[in-house]
């Protein structure tokens, strides 16, 4: 017998341009075998990666969607911003669909459920697809109340282009030894490896939580949904493979529960408490870590 709670929802696919600009995307570091690459691209990639991994999970997740700790409101916009040069959209999307995903894990409702929907589509349909474009300001709506957070959401190509000029100009100085070679090969191929590779790059790592982390890895707690730990999946994106955790005890800002458990996040989060930047970093009870719920 069907259960027809879990009958999954009609989605949309995406339309050809969609689907041409997201590949765009990805094919644009292959220019780099015309322009060549330096050393310094390659540093640029790697730099970017875990700097801006670190504002997909301390800023977009910890912060914004699950309000893992407060911050003063220049700094809330510095989060926003800083997150949001990952070009994986507004920081109020970001948060406002992943606290819908929170509420249906794993059900018919969930954006971007592997149990329902399969891999492609939890991994990079929802995204690319039609159907949850628009933010849902009621849902987000205590960080709605900040005009500067609306606007940002509004306009959140900006950051990314901004770091995208950055990158280039960086990229004609030390490849080029001028500003001027950003527009020549030597600032070009910095933009292509340093700052769209890495892009992509994080998009994969970002999406694989959607995923892979709700079909690879261990279950240490009955969290109604099939989300799992990975210590290879935590290492990749500073703390996010330990999902289970997370789903289990969403408002923590720490994700790995025990000390062996690392969470390159949260010891960073721990670094900005430190010096006056954040505070009232939410920290784990120990009747959850060692809930009677665990295997």
């Amino acid at each position: 017998m069907t259960d027809v709670s879990m009958t999954p929802e009609v989605r949309n696919k995406p339309n050809l341009k969609q689907e041409i600009a997201f590949a765009l995307v990805h094919l644009l570091p292959l220019a780099a075998l015309y322009t060549g690459a330096t050393l310094f691209d390659w540093i640029v990639c790697g730099v970017l990666y875990f700097i801006r991994m670190f504002w997909v999970t301390g800023g977009y997740h910890r912060y914004f969607a699950h309000k893992s700790y407060k911050t003063s409101r220049w700094f809330q916009f510095v989060i926003a911003f800083m997150s949001q040069t990952t070009a994986q959209k507004g920081a109020l999307w970001w948060a406002a669909h992943h606290r819908h995903h929170h509420r249906h894990s794993d059900t018919p409702a969930d954006p971007h459920s592997m149990k329902i929907y399969g891999f492609w589509y939890s991994h990079i349909g929802w995204i690319v697809g039609p159907d949850f474009k628009k933010t849902d300001y009621k849902v987000i709506g205590d960080y709605a109340k900040y005009p500067e957070l609306v606007w940002l959401n509004e306009h959140y190509l900006v950051p990314p282009v901004i770091l995208a000029l950055v990158v280039t100009a960086l990229g004609g100085i030390v490849n080029g030894g001028s500003i001027f070679a950003m527009f020549s090969a030597a600032g070009m191929s910095t933009l292509l490896i340093g700052f769209f590779l890495s892009t992509v790059i994080l998009y994969h790592a970002t999406f694989s939580i959607n995923s892979i982390m709700h079909k690879v890895g261990t279950q240490r707690y009955e969290s109604g949904d099939e989300s799992r730990n990975s210590l290879w999946l935590a290492l990749v994106t500073l703390g996010e493979g330990w999902h289970n955790n997370h789903h289990y005890y969403e408002t923590a800002g720490r994700q790995g529960f025990f000390w062996w458990e690392i969470d390159i996040t949260y010891y960073i989060l721990r670094g900005l408490q430190a010096v006056g930047l954040i505070w009232d970093l939410k920290e784990v009870p120990k009747h959850i870590k060692y809930s009677k719920n665990n295997a």
